[in-house]
């Protein structure tokens, strides 16, 4: 890990600590007890406004890159799953490197699924026959016989 990178988990890590927050209340209170001291003059509000501001600046970079390698960090157990998971599309491992148009047609497909899947199970609900039955349907590809570790071949789960 490069040193930007261990700094900014070190700096996301304080700021979101308790300790952090109330040193931010402390200096709030700070800023309320000076006013009157300093008149609430120009220069005090200038002070004031400069620090939030440079603080403010500093604290998006640093939450944009911890919310980053956390995506990332998820994206790649996500993947992973997908990967592990028999029955799952690997085709969909790599979404996020998609361009809007491909991503709005996975979705269409998906919404279909969703809205099959409902209507199968509005269907299972009316009819009496079919209401122990908990499969859902598999909207991939034809399921294949898969081997034991003893070589012999069995039906799909």
């Amino acid at each position: 890990m490069d040193w930007h990178s261990k700094f900014a988990k070190s700096a996301a890590r304080w700021t979101g600590n308790a300790s952090c927050f109330g040193l931010a209340v402390l200096v709030v209170v700070a800023w309320l007890v000076s006013g009157p001291m300093f008149g609430f003059s120009d220069t005090w509000q200038l002070v004031i406004n400069t620090g939030t501001t440079i603080i403010t600046f500093l604290m998006v970079f640093l939450i944009q890159n911890t919310q980053n390698r956390d995506t990332e960090a998820m994206q790649i157990k996500l993947d992973e799953l997908i990967r592990a998971t028999r029955l799952a599309e690997n085709t969909l491992l790599d979404l996020e490197e998609l361009d809007q148009a491909e991503l709005d047609r996975m979705r269409k497909r998906y919404e279909e699924l969703a809205k099959l899947a409902r209507d199968h199970s509005e269907a299972r609900r009316r009819d009496p026959a079919t209401r122990g039955h908990t499969r859902k349907p598999h909207a991939g590809p034809p399921v294949q016989p898969h081997d034991d570790p003893d070589g012999k071949t069995r039906p799909p789960d």
